[in-house]
């Protein structure tokens, strides 16, 4: 049986994007995770974070490891679209500076890479093909470790927590895809 996800990525204005997880993440069931999220959780860098982003879908009390696979892939996915379509267009918008807007643009293609992987990792699930999903959501990941190196020498980057939220979504969705594969 094939299942289908609609996949759309709504408007969110440049103040959303400073905390969409937590905002949405229900706190009672963010304390007693279900096995699967657990499981998954676990095996992330940042268990708190993991879990917190999870459950800021309402879907995922009843996930299963598919549905699961869905909402991470789609939070990275909305994470890294939000912040190149909003975050880093308004401070194009707003630098004068040559050497900052250089970095900016090298961002702003970085995220673009990182949405294009997340796109492909999604409509991989849709046709229920798994083994590039870690690989997939590597290659984003990666992108957000080049935008960060963009800003090296600057003691403030200012996509720094960003840019680690995406790596920490991407994470999220590579051990998810792990489950179906069974590597680890």
């Amino acid at each position: 049986m094939t299942r289908y996800h609609s996949f759309s990525v709504p408007y969110h204005s440049p103040a959303f994007l400073v905390c969409f997880i937590l905002i949405h993440a229900s706190p009672a069931a963010a304390d007693k995770p279900t096995e699967l999220v657990d499981k998954v959780c676990n095996q992330t860098s940042n268990y708190t974070f993991c879990v917190e982003a999870l459950y800021s879908d309402s879907r995922t009390p009843d996930a299963d490891s598919y549905t699961l696979a869905f909402i991470s892939f789609g939070l990275a996915y909305t994470n890294a679209n939000n912040i190149r379509d909003y975050y880093i267009a308004e401070l194009l918008k707003n630098t004068s500076s040559q050497d900052y807007h250089y970095r900016l643009e090298t961002c702003s293609h970085d995220y673009l890479r990182a949405v294009s992987k997340l796109e492909e990792a999604y409509n991989d699930l849709n046709s229920e093909t798994f083994f590039g999903l870690a690989e997939l959501a590597g290659i984003a990941s990666a992108a957000s470790d080049h935008c960060q190196d963009a800003f090296k020498g600057i003691s403030s980057p200012p996509l720094g927590s960003r840019n680690g939220d995406l790596k920490r979504l991407c994470e999220i969705g590579a051990t998810i895809a792990k489950l179906f594969t069974g590597s680890s």
